[in-house]
């Protein structure tokens, strides 16, 4: 099997494995929680993601890595994190803690998408290798922030959603 193959079933496999647990230990008692928890747990997790310079730390990835697909996938990630960690300090400012929120999710996912298209642009399934100690990254990381990126996502739509349903006094 080809590096590119096992990268994309790496992929692939990522997002089953995460959905499976998650589902089974996770979700269950996210349900269970205040969506204003769930949104701080979940920003929480993504306060991580200064890890994502590792893209760009020489000895952690190849020099063959293309920086195409590393430097906008670490300052990405980077921005992210910030975007994540000032909402956990804005927590007690809700207003200002739900921007916040919003925004992580919403760069983040970008930036995840665009991940994928400039990985796929500059043919890193091919030099998968070239990603040494942070192919982690990719496979069993990213997942998880995507799936819960729509976790919070979804949970923001369909809090606007319940509040435009609600029938308003007369």
């Amino acid at each position: 099997m080809s590096p590119a193959i096992i990268f994309q079933v790496h992929l692939m496999l990522g997002y089953v494995s995460w959905l499976l647990a998650l589902s089974a230990y996770v979700f269950p008692r996210l349900r269970a929680m205040d969506r204003l928890q769930v949104q701080r747990a979940i920003a929480v997790l993504h306060s991580f993601r200064f890890f994502g310079l590792a893209f760009i730390m020489p000895g952690i990835v190849g020099p063959g890595l293309p920086s195409g697909f590393a430097i906008p996938a670490a300052y990405g990630d980077l921005t992210t994190g910030i975007l994540a960690m000032l909402a956990l300090l804005s927590f007690r400012i809700r207003p200002l803690f739900w921007l916040l929120v919003a925004g992580f999710n919403v760069f983040g996912a970008a930036d995840i998408i665009l991940g994928y298209v400039h990985g796929i642009q500059f043919g890193l399934p091919e030099v998968a290798g070239q990603l040494g100690a942070a192919y982690a990254i990719p496979v069993l990381y990213v997942p998880l922030l995507m799936i819960t990126h729509i976790v919070a996502l979804g949970l923001l739509l369909r809090r606007q959603d319940q509040r435009a349903a609600t029938p308003r006094p007369a």
